[in-house]
């Protein structure tokens, strides 16, 4: 006979149910306009779980959510979101709603969210922030995010180069609250006309007189990188550099801020998932499934039609050896082997030469040298390859020729796979085309049609011998 469920057993039911499903806890709260509450249990959740729960929380409740919560704490429960849900919930509140939130927002993180958001909206939330503020959002927001000025913080601690030690320690002082969420490992000198002069270790200050001006402890002539800085520089810079962050200069060598080290890696994993998700043929950006299905479905097919168009080609190409193919019935089980694995080859070029390109180790005009490289390995692979599975056909099938045709097949794929992965890229860059979005298609298009008719067509000139 079971035991009966105690109070304790149906309370962590109900715990585990609210976890499973926080939304639902979530609406529960914003209806009985408990504001405590709702940030209690918002604290109580994990990141993934508070993500999990704004997003699919319904508009109406999504409102009431955000404008019970104080600013910095929405601001908080955003930056836990990915950008473009970050950016779809915004567009939900009104202007000055939306305007408390990013105030309370990092500047790089100001400019990504409205670099999100459409032109009528961004102008509207510009208007209900101060107006000094707005206009540095401004600013921010006309960089693109794949450049230093677009990735940097305003927040730093910049004082003249004449300022005293005494003064620096008294502001910083005055200001702590101000400070406590800035970086203040460092701090930033300039002269009059904001142009940056030197870099001052925050330990400096415990060791220096206070009538000392702070020059004399900074360091001169410190590194900076251009607003203009595209990001594969600044992950080379950072990969070369053990700094947590570098000041950003404009043209005329004045301070903008600060680019942090894990800023640029952030972009930079974001840019590879860009890169795989273009790859697979999901154009547009990021995708989540929380988003409208016809967008969802409209940025898919666009990719997929043009697709289904390059598979033709490669059937019809079985269309005209159809009777090879009926007389010799086993070529259709090797058909899919010799171009899923000459696809595979090529894929490994297009990834090389992807990341070569990435890090600027090679040129879109070195197709002849890339060219090479790849074909030397082609040799080696397409044989090893094609032995491997004439020698399979040959025990599969009892027919030394079946093994001949099949092999060579392979063989001579696998050269046309690499090559065609190793150089594509590099044609793509050099007329301005993205490399991430068409190299795998053609590359599978063009092998499949090559694999084809490599083997039905040695299989047809050796008919007599596989019949």
């Amino acid at each position: 006979m079971s035991e009966p469920i105690s109070a304790s057993d149906t309370n962590t039911i109900e715990i585990s149910q609210e976890t499973d499903r926080p939304w639902e806890r979530l609406e529960e709260l914003a209806d009985a306009g408990d504001t405590e509450s709702l940030t209690t249990y918002l604290e109580s959740l994990s990141v993934g779980d508070q993500a999990l729960a704004l997003s699919r929380t319904d508009e109406a409740h999504l409102q009431t959510v955000l404008t019970s919560l104080a600013g910095e704490d929405a601001a908080e429960l955003l930056r836990h979101l990915s950008e473009s849900q970050a950016a779809d919930i915004v567009e939900t509140l009104p202007a000055e709603d939306a305007a408390a939130i990013v105030h309370e927002m990092p500047s790089d993180e100001q400019a990504d969210l409205l670099g999100d958001l459409d032109a009528k909206q961004v102008s509207a939330i510009l208007e209900a922030l101060p107006h000094e503020e707005a206009d540095a959002v401004r600013k921010l927001t006309a960089y693109s995010d794949d450049v230093a000025g677009g990735l940097l913080v305003r927040e730093i601690l910049r004082f003249d180069y004449s300022t005293k030690v005494a003064d620096v320690i008294s502001t910083l002082s005055e200001n702590a609250d101000e400070f406590r969420d800035y970086d203040v490992q460092y701090a930033y000198l300039t002269d009059a006309e904001n142009r940056l002069v030197g870099v001052l270790p925050m330990r400096n200050l415990l060791f220096a007189r206070r009538s000392d001006p702070v020059a004399d402890i900074m360091i001169a002539d410190p590194l900076s990188l251009r607003d203009d800085t595209p990001l594969d520089d600044l992950i080379d810079f950072f990969e070369t550099h053990h700094f947590l962050g570098v000041p950003v200069v404009d043209a005329e060598g004045k301070l903008l801020g600060v680019v942090h080290r894990n800023a640029v890696d952030y972009e930079a994993t974001r840019a590879a998932e860009n890169d795989f998700l273009k790859s697979q043929g999901i154009i547009g950006g990021e995708e989540l499934r929380t988003m409208p299905l016809f967008l969802r479905a409209r940025r898919r097919l666009s990719w997929l039609s043009i697709n289904i168009l390059l598979n033709i080609g490669a059937a019809a190409v079985i269309a005209i050896y159809q009777d090879t193919l009926e007389k010799v019935i086993a070529l259709a089980v090797f058909l899919p082997i010799i171009s899923d694995m000459s696809g595979c080859s090529g894929n490994q070029a297009v990834a090389v030469s992807m990341r070569e390109l990435s890090l600027g180790l090679i040129r879109p005009t070195e197709m002849l040298r890339v060219w090479l490289k790849e074909v030397s390995v082609g040799l080696i692979n397409g044989a090893a390859l094609g032995l491997l599975v004439a020698i399979v056909a040959v025990v599969w099938d009892g027919n030394p020729y079946l093994g001949l045709v099949v092999g060579l097949a392979l063989f001579a794929n696998t050269i046309v796979a690499v090559s065609i992965g190793g150089t594509v890229p590099l044609v793509l860059k050099r007329f301005g085309f993205d490399p991430a979005v068409a190299s795998g298609p053609l590359l599978t298009t063009v092998t499949d049609m090559c694999g084809f008719f490599l083997v039905l067509g040695l299989a047809t000139a050796m008919l007599n011998q596989l019949i």
